[in-house]
């Protein structure tokens, strides 16, 4: 049986993805994503699933994602179903489709935190100084 693994990544979110031959289900984190609430995270991570229902429906997707907030895991859920069903399809046209709705479909966020600096509370904060 052929199987796809994939990952996503957004800030410290790290999202894992698994497809298989299957019905069309789609679980994150051993919940169905019917049941997964608030609904605009529902609805962020059923947008590749939208774009491409033909695909998707011959599929079973099991996602574990972990660290960050809950935007951030379903970016990181998002950007890992796309790149696994690009994946699974083998479709250049299915990539194209994903890459013109959102290039953060199919490209990991690498952005991450700036590193504190000394002299300050933060990475660009400094403390002020006086010249009189």
């Amino acid at each position: 049986m052929k199987t796809v693994q994939t990952s996503g990544k957004k800030k410290s979110a790290v999202a894992r993805a698994t497809i298989k031959g299957g019905s069309g289900n789609v679980y994150i984190n051993n919940r169905s994503l019917d049941v997964y609430e608030p609904e605009l995270v529902r609805l962020k991570m059923k947008e590749p699933i939208r774009l491409a229902p033909d695909v998707a429906e011959e599929v079973k997707i099991e996602v574990n994602v972990s660290g960050g907030g809950f935007m951030s895991q379903a970016d990181a859920s998002r950007t890992a179903i796309a790149k696994g069903l690009v994946e699974w399809s083998g479709d250049e046209e299915l990539y194209q489709r994903f890459k013109e709705y959102d290039e953060t479909l199919v490209k990991s966020d690498t952005r991450r935190k700036e590193a504190k600096k000394p002299g300050g509370r933060g990475a660009r904060k400094k403390k002020q100084k006086s010249y009189r």
